[in-house]
């Protein structure tokens, strides 16, 4: 099975270095130097393509006064960058209440607890926080072993969980796997993810299906007999939506064989895809929920991991003790996250303006020979870009090109799988602004076409 190094292009590229180089950059240029000198390097982050200075809605700005409109954001930005409401209250919280030591809770925590409860559907009903999503799934992990009494997972090659150590284990990238010394952690059985584009029975039609995917999941389960958990992302941030039924078939084989399932929404929650949570869209609840990313409002870190209610049996032993645990001012920022969400309705805006988007990009770009895939949810859509509609070719070097005409044009994205251009913008993105963007990805698309 090949693992995908799903993010970006290669540090030292050739289209890299001729954006750079034809590029002014009297101010950014020296930072970037510094940036270079000063960080220990690594794959899909170093060395940077620009500073930034500016940060306001869908808007970045480097140093040089370049704007970019951000359809990456790390999925952090769902509510935009530096949303007055969540900056007020982040300030206010400040004043009020700075920090406070685990042991000694605090209303800004609880209220946070209280509402993730909330709006988690079924009896997802406790919650933990930490500091990133990574260290959520390992505790989820830790739970589903705690509950269990087994130690195995099954989770899919490409997918992301997170880069520590257990997370890394689970996850499918080679980045974040391949040049880790000695071994990983044992029993993360993987499967095949779902890709229907790439998926002969799905080219047969609907009806000739069958879940194969699906069902590999349950083969493992079968098989080993001990497996603690599936952990998966309910939808794919490369971007991949699962075939229709899949989650059901994955949720009834973990229940026949005493497995949990542990949705990661880490990416995807919050309403990126047009619900509150993605697996929502498939009509199953999870034992275990991951969030984080965009839980604090694209300004502070904060994750979080719900589980059901019969879940709550670590109580004699740690799962996770972290400094920032109940910080009441992530706290604070998270809430007010959910709140701004839920009172502007992005959540339906992200359903139209995906739907809207997919539609657009599908009717001018359907039926360009270098267009292999267009597919998403919600505001989180991409488009895979091949040599030839007929080949499949992956076209890695085409989407690269394609990637740096559209931020000379003042977009910026990410690249998944190597020819995937994924676009994910702020919920609160504008219909004129999207509109726009949505000309420079044809119309760079077109071009090398």
């Amino acid at each position: 099975m090949k693992i995908i190094q799903t993010e970006g292009e290669s540090n030292t590229s050739t289209a890299r270095k001729e954006w750079l180089s034809q590029t002014a950059s009297p101010l950014s240029s020296p930072l970037l130097e510094r940036d270079s000198n000063a960080f220990l390097h690594q794959s899909l982050s170093s060395p940077c393509v620009s500073t930034i200075a500016k940060a306001e809605g869908i808007w970045i700005e480097d140093l040089d006064g370049r704007r970019f409109m951000d359809f990456h954001g790390n999925s952090v930005h769902h509510i935009g960058w530096g949303h007055p409401r969540l900056i007020e209250a982040i300030k206010a919280q400040l004043d009020e209440l700075p920090f406070a030591p685990r042991r000694f809770t605090n209303e800004p925590a609880v209220e946070l607890a209280e509402k993730l409860v909330e709006i988690a559907p079924g009896d997802l009903g406790k919650t933990l926080f930490t500091t990133g999503g990574s260290d959520a799934n390992e505790v989820a992990m830790k739970i589903a072993r705690a509950a269990t009494g087994r130690f195995k997972t099954v989770s899919f090659w490409d997918a992301f969980h997170g880069a520590g150590l257990g997370a890394a284990s689970v996850g499918g990238e080679a980045t974040f796997r391949s040049h880790i010394a000695g071994p990983l952690l044992s029993g993360t059985e993987h499967v095949a993810p779902f890709a229907c584009y790439r998926c002969p029975y799905n080219h047969a039609g609907p009806d000739v299906c069958g879940l194969a995917c699906a069902k590999m999941v349950e083969f493992v389960l079968e098989r080993e007999g001990d497996v603690a958990a599936v952990i998966a992302e309910p939808m794919r941030a490369v971007p991949y939506v699962p075939p229709a039924g899949f989650w059901k078939v994955v949720r009834e084989a973990c229940n026949r064989h005493g497995a949990l399932l542990i949705m990661d929404e880490i990416p995807t929650g919050l309403g990126k895809t047009g619900r509150m949570f993605a697996f929502e869209h498939d009509d199953v609840i999870p034992d275990i929920v991951t969030m984080g990313k965009a839980l604090g409002g694209g300004i502070l870190p904060i994750a979080a991991c719900i589980a059901r209610k019969d879940l709550n049996v670590c109580g004699d032993f740690a799962i996770g003790h972290y400094t920032h645990e109940k910080n009441p001012v992530t706290a604070r920022a998270a809430l007010t996250t959910i709140q701004i969400i839920a009172e502007e309705g992005l959540a339906v805006r992200s359903a139209e303006m995906g739907a809207y988007a997919l539609d657009e990009l599908k009717d001018r770009l359907g039926s360009v020979r270098i267009v292999g895939d267009i597919r998403g949810r919600g505001l989180l859509f991409g488009v895979e870009i091949v040599e030839d509609h007929s080949t499949k070719t992956p076209g890695d070097a085409l989407a690269e090109k394609i990637y740096y005409a559209c931020l000379s044009a003042g977009l910026s994205f990410k690249i998944s799988q190597g020819c995937v251009l994924t676009l994910s913008p702020p919920l609160t993105i504008t219909r004129a602004e999207l509109d726009s963007a949505l000309d420079i990805v044809v119309s760079a698309i077109k071009t090398f076409a």
